[in-house]
């Protein structure tokens, strides 16, 4: 009897409404002397399964379970605190925006950096604390949001991306991916929140072109926002990660 083989097809839809973008030149005028960042999305401690989106009002996040949309454009980050996080607003010491060069002290080559190898916080994990930036639009907006995955993420979005998305031909600005969270408990009995990532849908060729040059132009934009330590997670789970990427 020949066995019969899961479909494993993606449909592709019909639609994803992009706006007309403004130019470089009209956000330059209008964020002169300001500074232009980006939407966060925070992900919560203790195994909660919620993010946090910017609300109408600051002190109110609104909480959705999932989030769907395209990712244009993500990257590698890196952040070294030579003093013990205590919740403070304080930039990193020294911090690369692209995972290879940091800039700061020590700064350097990140690869060889002695703060970048694992055990050298004194347990299973770095001084320096490697990020992955995600920049995810979703229908009808203007900008994306910024998700940043801590360590205890970045396993899952390097599977997704590689299984999911290389192996089928595809990119990443080519699809429709939907964020969801899970709760895991660190060797420690720490509970903490993990991204998963799924395959919604795949973006139709004319759309999937303009999500591209879409995505050319917010990389302009993203290595100019600096890092700081609201993108650091204090869920003390991190640290147990020992799990390479090929990013």
């Amino acid at each position: 009897m020949t066995e019969k083989k899961k479909n494993t097809a993606v449909a592709v839809v019909e639609k994803f409404d992009l706006p007309a973008l403004p130019s470089g030149e009209d956000i330059a005028e209008e964020m002169d002397g300001l500074g232009f960042t980006f939407e966060r999305i925070k992900i919560p401690s203790g195994g909660g399964l919620a993010f946090e989106l910017p609300g109408e009002d600051d002190d109110e996040p609104d909480l959705v379970k999932e989030i769907e949309g395209v990712i244009v454009f993500h990257h590698p980050v890196n952040a070294y605190w030579a003093e013990a996080y205590t919740g403070q607003n304080n930039p990193p010491d020294c911090a690369s925006t692209d995972g290879r060069y940091g800039k700061g002290e020590p700064g350097g080559i990140c690869q060889t950096c002695p703060n970048n190898q694992f055990g050298s916080d004194g347990t299973n994990g770095k001084l320096c604390k490697n990020m992955r930036r995600i920049y995810i639009l979703q229908e009808g907006e203007m900008f994306p949001l910024l998700l940043t995955l801590p360590p205890t993420s970045l396993g899952n979005f390097s599977r997704y991306i590689s299984r999911r998305i290389l192996q089928k031909g595809l990119r990443s600005h080519k699809v429709i991916t939907k964020i969801a969270l899970k709760k895991a408990t660190s060797s420690g009995g720490i509970n903490y929140s993990q991204a998963t990532f799924k395959l919604a849908g795949v973006l139709p060729e004319g759309i999937a072109k303009e999500m591209e040059k879409y995505g050319n132009f917010i990389k302009e934009m993203s290595y100019g926002v600096t890092i700081d330590a609201a993108e650091y997670n204090t869920n003390g789970a991190d640290t147990e990660i020992k799990e390479e990427t090929p990013f």
